[in-house]
């Protein structure tokens, strides 16, 4: 039996034009020493690796697309080049792959595999958004997507603030870019007065917006974030 490759985990960039602000060094070199590539989406990493690899001609690389749709065995399927002993990149849409990432079935597979998982260092909206909150950064939870019908969507939000105040946890969610605005609705709606929310916008990018307020002071105040890439956090000790 050959001895496994070794997956590397490469983060990409969240907002565009940022790369040589957020990626580091280790992370071009890997890209630049690697021949396979398990994406989510082809077309944005083919134009991220062309960017970090200028000297790599994309169409002799083997790229194969591994998405929230893909199958246990289509997953199985992109992990045989690495059980073979070729090292392979895995490249989110945006951020670190493996969080909240379809990337993280390919790892779960991976490590059934005996093969060896190498996570690089790069920006996470997620943990940015924690960071830059001022929220409790000791006890958290992601709760990816809140449901897209407005009734599904209110229960949601009571709960995540039953949940915030039984476990002293700020919870942390998305929402579709077009969505923002209604969410920001039902969040002031929803919300107790005194509950802060955190709103964090375009991180890394250079209208990057990230404020902590009251949903009491966010009355009348709020920012215009439609069609914008955004963290949502709430916490209230």
């Amino acid at each position: 039996m050959p001895t496994p490759g070794i997956i590397y985990l490469i983060p990409t960039i969240l907002a565009e034009d940022t790369a040589a602000a957020v990626i580091p060094a280790q992370v071009t070199q890997c890209i630049s020493g690697l021949s396979y590539f398990i994406v989510e989406n082809a077309r944005t990493a083919r134009r991220y690796i062309k960017t970090m690899a200028t000297d790599k001609v994309i169409e002799s690389l083997l790229i194969t697309v591994i998405d929230k749709n893909s199958s246990e065995a289509e997953v199985k399927k992109a992990l045989e080049p690495i059980t073979k002993g070729q090292n392979a990149g895995i490249i989110s849409e945006a951020g670190c792959p493996g969080v909240a990432d379809p990337g993280a079935e390919v790892v779960k597979l991976a490590h059934r595999a005996g093969i060896k998982v190498v996570p690089l260092v790069g920006p996470s909206s997620i943990l940015m958004a924690l960071m830059g909150s001022g929220f409790n950064g000791q006890s958290f939870a992601f709760h990816g997507y809140l449901p897209i019908e407005k009734k599904d969507r209110v229960q949601a939000i009571r709960n995540l603030e039953k949940e915030m105040l039984q476990r002293d946890q700020t919870q942390i969610f998305m929402e579709t870019p077009y969505r923002n605005n209604q969410m920001l609705t039902d969040l002031l709606q929803q919300l107790h007065p005194t509950t802060r929310l955190c709103i964090a916008t375009n991180i890394t990018g250079p209208n990057e917006f990230i404020k902590t307020n009251t949903i009491a002071n966010w009355q009348g105040n709020l920012p215009d974030i439609h069609k914008q890439p955004t963290v949502f956090l709430i916490y209230r000790s």
